[in-house]
């Protein structure tokens, strides 16, 4: 999240692993070995069907689901906690598991989430009982505040016939109280030509993760003086169980695409930047609701590609807005996420000529996120309904809105808008103009579609609810801020749309943009017409 004081504008400007097993327990020299378990029930197939281009995602989501795989107990603190040895990796190549507990023997179970007919996941692998080990506390380093666990491998899971895709790992302790936590690890495309590349915000997961007493944010003493200028994957995740901020601003998005079948490829934003190879032939990027951390070779690659006819879509606000540096722990390659922020002066990397670790639109190197996204992140906090203004846009069929209609709360916490003191990619649509107030300023949070050059589409929400957004009025579901079922029922709709078109290829060449930026704001970005609302 970009705070406050961050927001105010200044002037325009693979690796292969050690030889695969099935699965090893490890602890304190003792070393258990085990027959990797089938899928879940007898008979149920571990590898989808193949389609047409590879992978195909309405086969897979044909495999009944499971409905036990959120955690219910999640015991005292340090009860079981863990960490991969990497975000991501292809089918069958071995995954390391650093695992922690109190418990004298825990199991793995591995969990592909997507919609299976609403259950939203599917049990691939489950380990054998494996024994528990209480690993040390955590480690500080005092020149940038990184907490990390040095831990030694509990376990290894051989990955042969998990199909691509998310997956949560659950750890759960046997015997004694019992206690759960998720591993998140993502098992990726080694292709995505043809596909939309669906690309975990997982920089942006470790920014927020406070495990080890600091962020990116804060630290000890609960201000930014005591942040880290640097955050490592070697840890669990504090948050949500585990899971990062995967299941808050990615997993509605994924379960949606799954739904309908989209032709899906799955990535890290790590991935996108260590491997431009990635994106060649890919239909479109798929950015979820929180990607806010992004390296230059990430924002590279995802530019090429988008300016070679690549459709991106951004199903949240605050994308591409911090510049970081990805650097290796002692764990592997790309485990580091830099970020010194108003510090950046004081980064090595920066006394050696690497480019700055603050906001991409700062100087020195200025490079707003305006010409990737066709918007800019605006600040927060605010509680909004969305506007709509373009209501006959193809991108708003069948969701019944018409002019000015309205979608209480769903412009927040953070909000994107077209801002002319910065580059701004044309023609542009604003399909949704919607008036915020912050701090007592007024603003407008925009939601747009753009065709480029190259024949890209390009779709930004500009709100950071969206994707929470799409579960509501879903059955079961908890949903926060007031989104109603209404709200729900609209934004599925639009990002439907937005998913079927930009799947059949460049979208802006097969639906350009008639630029509607004047009808909301003038040469110079001052805000007019009866919609603006200052």
């Amino acid at each position: 999240m970009g705070r406050i004081e961050d927001s105010v504008p200044e002037a325009p400007l693979h690796r292969s692993g050690p030889a695969r097993r099935q699965v090893l327990g490890l602890a304190a020299g003792f070393v258990v070995s085990a027959p990797l378990l089938a899928a879940a029930a007898p008979g149920r197939a571990a590898v989808p069907e193949a389609g047409p281009s590879g992978f195909d995602v309405a086969a897979e989501n044909r495999h009944p689901g499971d409905q036990d795989w959120r955690i219910t107990h999640t015991g005292k603190a340090r009860a079981i906690e863990g960490f991969a040895e990497r975000t991501s990796v292809l089918p069958g190549e071995p995954l390391g598991l650093r695992v922690s507990t109190k418990a004298a023997s825990y199991t793995v179970s591995a969990y592909r989430m997507g919609w299976y007919g609403g259950a939203r996941a599917r049990l691939v692998w489950r380990s054998p009982v494996l024994p528990g080990v209480l690993q040390p506390a955590r480690q500080v380093d005092p020149a940038t505040r990184t907490a990390r666990a040095e831990w030694r491998r509990t376990a290894e899971a051989d990955t042969t016939g998990w199909p691509e895709g998310n997956y949560l790992l659950r750890l759960d302790t046997v015997g004694g109280e019992r206690a759960q936590r998720y591993v998140p690890v993502t098992v990726r495309s080694a292709s995505a030509a043809g596909r939309m590349i669906f690309a975990n915000a997982v920089g942006t997961w470790q920014a927020y993760n406070r495990w080890g007493g600091a962020d990116l944010y804060t630290g000890s003493t609960g201000k930014p003086g005591s942040r880290s200028l640097a955050v490592t994957f070697d840890r669990p995740y504090a948050n949500a169980r585990g899971a990062g901020q995967f299941l808050t601003y990615e997993a509605p998005l994924l379960a949606l695409a799954e739904r309908i079948g989209m032709p899906l490829a799955y990535a890290t934003g790590i991935d996108v930047a260590r491997d431009a190879a990635l994106l060649r032939g890919a239909v479109a990027l798929l950015s979820p609701g929180h990607d806010e951390y992004w390296s230059p070779e990430q924002r590279r690659n995802v530019t090429d590609a988008r300016d070679k006819g690549m459709n991106l879509a951004v199903f949240g606000a605050n994308c591409c807005y911090r510049r970081v540096r990805l650097r290796e722990s002692s764990v592997g390659a790309d485990r580091t996420v830099v970020c010194y922020k108003d510090d950046y002066a004081q980064d090595p990397g920066f006394r050696r000529g690497l480019p700055p670790t603050h906001d991409y639109r700062r100087r020195p190197s200025p490079e707003p996120e305006s010409s990737l996204l066709g918007v800019i992140y605006s600040g927060y906090p605010v509680d909004a309904p969305l506007v709509v203004t373009r209501p006959g846009h193809w991108l708003l069929a069948g969701t019944g809105a018409g002019a000015g209609d309205s979608f209480p709360h769903l412009v927040g916490v953070e909000y994107d808008r077209i801002d002319l003191r910065y580059p701004t990619p044309r023609p542009v649509e604003i399909l949704a103009h919607s008036p915020v107030v912050r701090k007592g300023r007024h603003s407008h949070a925009d939601t747009v579609y753009a065709s480029l050059p190259s024949g890209a589409g390009l779709f930004a929400v500009g709100t950071m609810r969206w994707v929470e957004a799409l579960e509501a009025g879903n059955a079961g579901a908890k949903v926060k801020h007031g989104l109603d079922a209404r709200t729900g029922r609209f934004t599925r709709a639009v990002t439907e749309n937005v998913l079927r078109a930009f799947a059949a290829g460049p979208a802006g060449s097969a639906r350009p943009a008639l630029d509607s930026v004047a009808l909301h704001y003038g040469p110079d970005g001052t805000p007019t017409g009866p919609a603006s609302g200052v």
